[in-house]
């Protein structure tokens, strides 16, 4: 059933960015700045069902043992409410992200075509979720997410309002994992699905992997040489323009001495 609805969300997405032209694809990608409500609509719609075919793979051992566990209650409730409310964690997630996409957009650092941030502030998040991979919380929190037999050690409970609770607690954790990745969608393009796939498939590297600790390093340092390189060629770009402009005015110059 988890797998039905992470390959509907994949083809829909699949769907919007190959059909860019039709009605609802272009409601999700408003051009200017002041949304109508069905825009508002629209691309929430689109980051929760991003978020769910995202997050949702990589969160499959943790739902696969909690149904194994929640079998003995024979309640098959338990597992939808777990699922049901770590999901809830990414559309509060979702909810903050329509807004920042909102906001770049009104004060001109997205642009509403491509749903690429600025150079200037795509930097600063490589070198936010480039750092912060090697911070503690990061590694507390990834660490819940990679063990689901310890989680649950930690933190059973029973019932349909325990599995509520728990699947609460796994998405914080699992938010505190991966949130400042989630943001990288704006580096790259909302709705790039290469990009999106990346993101992905590095999410489900780190949290599943038997290296994942290191992948997760590893993802840091080509974050923050990302960033780097990008800075460089911003620099590059911006020193270059005056050495046009004189080798133009040179230019000019020759040919009025001709």
């Amino acid at each position: 059933m988890v797998l039905c609805g992470v390959l509907f969300c994949w083809l829909i997405l699949f769907w919007l960015i190959m059909d860019s032209c039709h009605p609802l694809a272009i409601l999700t990608m408003p051009m200017s700045p002041a949304w109508s409500a069905s825009n508002l609509l629209a691309v929430f719609a689109m980051w929760v069902v991003m978020m769910i075919a995202m997050m949702l793979p990589s969160a499959l051992p943790m739902i696969l043992m909690h149904q194994r566990m929640a079998k003995k209650s024979k309640n098959a409730f338990e597992n939808l409410s777990f699922t049901l409310s770590y999901l809830f964690i990414w559309v509060i997630f979702s909810i903050i992200a329509v807004i920042f996409q909102f906001t770049a957009q009104k004060v001109g650092f997205l642009d509403p075509a491509s749903l690429k941030i600025s150079t200037i502030i795509s930097i600063i998040l490589l070198i936010l979720a480039g750092v912060y991979q090697f911070t503690e919380l990061k590694n507390t929190c990834l660490s819940k997410c990679r063990t689901p037999a310890g989680f649950f050690m930690g933190f059973w409970q029973s019932g349909v309002i325990g599995a509520f609770n728990m699947g609460i607690r796994h998405g914080l954790f699992c938010l505190g994992c991966c949130w400042a990745i989630m943001l990288l969608l704006f580096v790259g393009g909302v709705m790039n699905l290469t990009w999106v796939l990346l993101l992905t498939i590095a999410v489900i590297a780190e949290k599943t992997l038997p290296a994942g600790e290191f992948i997760s390093r590893a993802i840091g340092v080509v974050l923050i040489l990302a960033a780097a390189y990008m800075g460089y060629g911003l620099i590059y770009a911006d020193n270059m323009q005056p050495m046009n402009g004189m080798m133009m005015e040179c230019m000019g110059s020759i040919k009025m001495d001709n």
